[in-house]
Parts: structure tokens; sequence; C-alpha cells
């Protein structure tokens, strides 16, 4: 008797899914998620969300995970609560409360008269939850251990910040909409403010609402995901890079690009270009400089 096989994925499924991620599962479990639903191995996120937050989390399928860095590179904008008066030691409302402080005083215009001070490039140090590296291991393997460390600030840039909603009382909250570039952290963000206003502060909740193009309103919650829908919810990777300029490329001039040939161009000098074939298909990314497209990563068009 035969012995029966597992199988085989759809070459079609390649492209980004725009998730909406539900609260209480990590970015991985998401991933894992549309593993089974795709019957991909490959596929990867193109930026983390903490286990409570909810929102955009783009993941990318088959070789589209190749693309995962740029899209992580793009503007995102969340939609976060902020909580004063208590201050916790993840910065947000999952940690251990460290300090609690009467903020009844802090008004409507008092938060936004500072929120101005924490717009355009700001300096920030990153939470010891964060997954940045500190001799070797991540922060948030040390925070887990018990151990605090000193880390650098880091310069971020802050776009867009504007508050919606405003509930003053001993334990005041705001809606804050943010609009930032990569590396910001919301949740020290919103302890920054709290401690500017002189009463502490934390993030009580979070919602990433856009990544790039990519916004909450057209993101496919992540329990609606099927093998059976899977498919028609795949967004091109050359579509997915819309941001970035275009070169289409003919047949002879996709066979150079595809071997790592250089090829003209009229575009201006850029550091990233998607080039496309005739069937929207994306070819590489690539320089453009002094007239001419050099690719410096190629895909086979056969499945990207």
């Amino acid at each position: 008797m035969a012995a029966s096989s597992k199988p085989k994925p759809d070459p079609r499924m390649v492209g980004v899914l725009n998730v909406d991620k539900p609260a209480g599962m990590t970015s991985h479990d998401v991933v894992y998620h549309i593993r089974r639903a795709t019957r991909v191995k490959q596929v990867g996120h193109a930026g983390t969300l903490d286990p409570d937050a909810t929102g955009v989390l783009l993941v990318c399928v088959g070789p589209a995970t190749r693309i995962a860095e740029y899209l992580a590179d793009q503007g995102k904008a969340y939609r976060a609560v902020i909580q004063l008066g208590s201050e916790t030691d993840t910065e947000d409302a999952s940690g251990q409360v460290l300090s609690q402080t009467d903020a009844s005083h802090i008004t409507r215009e008092d938060l936004e008269k500072l929120l101005p001070d924490f717009m355009g490039e700001i300096s920030q140090i990153p939470p010891m939850v964060s997954a940045v590296h500190h001799e070797g291991k991540r922060l948030y393997e040390l925070a887990r251990a018990g151990i605090t460390v000193e880390r650098e600030a880091r310069t971020i840039r802050i776009d867009s910040l504007a508050m919606s909603d405003f509930a003053p009382g001993p334990n005041a909250t705001a809606i804050l909409d943010v609009e930032c570039g990569k590396g910001t952290y919301i949740r020290t963000l919103c302890a920054d403010i709290g401690r500017a206003l002189g009463v502490g502060g934390h993030m009580a909740s979070l919602r990433r609402t856009a990544v790039g193009a990519f916004h909450a309103d057209s993101a496919a919650p992540l329990e609606t995901i099927t093998p059976e829908n899977v498919l028609s919810l795949l967004t091109p990777a050359s579509e997915a890079l819309r941001s970035f300029p275009m070169q289409f490329v003919d047949d002879a001039r996709r066979a150079d690009i595809l071997h790592g040939r250089t090829v003209p161009t009229e575009l201006a000098d850029t550091p990233i270009v998607r080039v496309v074939d005739a069937n929207q298909q994306l070819v590489a990314l690539a320089l453009a400089e002094a007239g001419a497209l050099r690719p410096f990563k190629v895909f086979s068009t056969e499945n990207s």
C-alpha cells in the first residue's frame, strides 16, 4: 500500500497578507496559523506586534518573505490608550505597578499643550521588554530573568500625534493617534508623556492601524483566514511595495535582470526600485544610478 503524502502547497501561494491580529496571541502564533492555512513553510511577519496589541500585522508568504525587511521599514500608525497616574515596569498594562499618583488635576488642555514636544525627531530609551540586543541577548530575555541594564537613547521620528478623546480622573485616560517611523515604542512614548506631566503613565492598550499603505479597515481578522479563502487575500509582492518607484521591463531585459546584469533606465537616482515584468510580477529590487538599474535582490517570477 502506497504511503499517503501531504498535499503540496499551491504555487500561487505567494504574497503578503494584511492580518488583523487579535489580542492574546503572539506574532509567531499568527505565522503558525497562516502556515496551516497556506500549507507553506516559508512564512514570516514584517514587524512584531505585542501579544496584547491588535491590528495590522503583515505576513509574508513564500518568496515574498524576502521583502519583509522593506515592509517593516515603512511608516506605521497606531491608536493607543494612555493611562495617567501609574507607572509599570513594562510601560504597559501587563506589568507590575511601580508608582501611583492622583492625576485628577490633569486636564485635556494640559495634554494637548504637551503633545507638540513629542513631535518630530525625539530621543527614546528602548524598554526592557523590547527585542533590542544587549551583549548578545535580547532585552526581554534579560527582563524575564529580573535583570535591568542601562540602555542608550535612540533617535526616533513621530510624524503625527493627536488626541481624539480624554477622560479626566485619578487615573485619567486619553486616546492618542500616532504616525511614526521605524523603531518607535508606543509604550515608551506613553510613559514619557506621563512623566512629562508629572504623574507618570503607561500604555493601557494598543492597536496598529496602518503599516505603509496597508490599513486596519482592510485587514482580514485572523479567525476568518482559511485554506479556502487565503489565496484571494494575498497581495502580490510588487503591489505590496507600491510606495517604491517602479520600472517595467520587457522579456529581454527581464532575463538580464534575472542574471544580475545592469539595464538602462530613465528613473532618477534612487536606492530602491521595484522592477516589474509585463505580468505585474516582481522581478527584482534594484538601485537606480546614473541612468542604470543595478539589481541587488532578484526574484524568480515563476513564484513571486
